[in-house]
């Protein structure tokens, strides 16, 4: 069974910084590309940042450009999204997600999302 759990969400100032882990299990890096979108209550999915399994290429969301970093741990299953530089435009639910057919273009080809995480910028 698939399972993702994200942490490390909370309030910031703008101009901060903050990392957002997820925990995942049942299935390997090697076949699943990995990723976070957010979401804003009432509007759609936006894809901030994205793995490919098949050649591990990141892709970021325009919007993200140059402030967030997409890593991931294959020994501890886990994988991260730095943020910097945080705007209040970022503020969102932030869910890690893994699976689907080129999720980089598509936020909704994700097979498999976590429950999300808060993350808001305010000062």
């Amino acid at each position: 069974e698939v399972q993702l759990v994200e942490s490390g969400g909370g309030l910031v100032q703008p101009g901060g910084s903050l990392t957002l882990s997820c925990a995942a299990s049942g299935f390997s890096f090697d076949d699943y590309a990995v990723g976070w979108f957010r979401q804003v209550p009432g509007k759609d999915r936006e894809g901030v940042a994205c793995i490919s399994a098949m050649d591990g290429s990141a892709y970021y969301g325009d919007s993200v450009w140059g402030r967030f970093t997409i890593s991931k741990d294959n020994a501890k299953n886990t994988f991260s999204l730095q943020m910097n530089m945080l705007k209040p435009e970022d503020t969102a639910i932030y869910y890690c997600a893994a699976g689907g057919d080129t999720p980089w273009v598509d936020a909704y080809a994700y097979d498999y999302t976590g429950l999300g995480t808060q993350v808001t910028v305010s000062s």
